[in-house]
């Protein structure tokens, strides 16, 4: 376990801004967590920090996990129920399932962040969310040390969201109140394509394979997103809005050519296609600016502060919300900001 004051947030924020933390805690096992909750006080649990905005120094305890280890627990006919530390980095464990021959996750390849975080966020690519493939996600509560085992339906899966994320169910401020330690997975030992989105099937040999969707997730990704280490960014900064099917229609009307995805409760309209359509896309507003591949990702140009990005990405809202009247939501969290009130509890990423 280590025990940091004054400790540097850099290694822990794809942005690289370099915030601080009065105290930092990292443990490698439950035990260890439930041992410093006593101590803790005000904490923010985070992972790699691949979904985090910080706009200043955090004045209080940051806790990451460093619980690590990837085991089959179980095996009934083709399925198989593999657990996961929430330490363990998210495409790590997508690249080992795939060497042991599981498949369920090959669709999520290449995206940044911790296990653990993945059970929070539900993140998502190419048709798939980790929502299905989530068994149980296994947790201390913050604020009593209780262990806790959520089954997936307990979890309240939807686009970019969970129980993790929600205030308040069943009588509790669940958001920032839990710190999963393990999650479990149901995969496959027989493989199933999922290959309708994003152009995945024009990819694709002839019969494909687990593999193959990897490889061609990686290299779609690549082509599209900058790499954080060269240039600061949290990947899609923006969630995709879902329109009713009477909005969507007033779109088509200005907008034949719009392009969309019907899903369960709407149609799913591209966030990035939205800001591009506003004149954003490789633009800067000082030291922040917008991705020239991508219209959807927020780029730190080099000293950019957290309120740098905070501001163009107000202004890219405030256009895209009197050019088509369609409100974003920024899939990051904004942590250190008083200006909207997902900002003051941070979650893990």
């Amino acid at each position: 376990m280590k025990i940091e004051k004054d400790y540097s947030l850099r290694p822990f924020n794809t942005f690289g801004m370099d915030v601080r933390a009065r105290t930092f805690i990292e443990y490698g096992s439950a035990d260890e967590l439930r041992s410093v909750l006593p101590i803790a006080g005000a904490c923010l649990h985070i992972g790699r920090g691949s979904n985090l905005l910080f706009t200043r120094d955090y004045n209080g305890t940051v806790l990451h996990s460093a619980i690590l280890g990837r085991e089959i627990v179980s095996e009934q006919g083709d399925e198989v129920i593999v657990r996961v530390g929430s330490g363990e980095l998210w495409d790590d464990f997508v690249q080992w399932a795939l060497s042991e021959g599981l498949s369920g996750v090959e669709n999520l390849s290449l995206i940044p962040g911790e296990v653990g975080a993945a059970a929070v966020q539900n993140i998502g690519a190419y048709g798939a969310e980790v929502a299905d493939v989530v068994a149980t996600v296994e947790a201390i509560e913050l604020s009593t040390g209780q262990r806790r085992t959520f089954a997936n339906a307990d979890c309240h899966y939807a686009y970019r969201h969970s129980v993790f994320k929600a205030s308040p169910i069943e009588g509790e401020a669940m958001r920032g109140g839990i710190a999963i330690t393990h999650v479990t997975f149901r995969l496959s030992r027989v493989f199933v394509p999922r290959l309708s989105y994003g152009g995945l099937a024009q990819a694709m040999p002839p019969h494909p394979t687990a593999a193959d969707v990897r490889a061609a997730v990686v290299r779609i990704r690549q082509s599209k997103l900058p790499d954080p280490q060269e240039q600061g960014n949290a990947g899609s900064f923006f969630m995709n809005p879902v329109l009713s099917e009477q909005a969507f229609a007033l779109l088509q009307e200005r907008y034949p050519n719009a392009p969309s995805y019907r899903q369960e409760g709407g149609v799913k309209v591209p966030a990035g296609w939205l800001i591009e359509q506003c004149g954003w896309k490789g633009k800067r507003l000082g030291r922040a600016g917008v991705s020239e591949r991508q219209a959807l990702v927020l780029v730190n140009l080099g000293g950019a502060t957290g309120e740098d990005i905070l501001q163009l990405a107000e202004a890219v809202i405030a256009d895209v919300k009197a050019t088509f009247g369609i409100t974003l939501r920024p899939e990051v969290n904004i942590i250190g900001s008083e200006k909207r009130d997902a900002c003051r509890v941070g979650l893990p990423s």
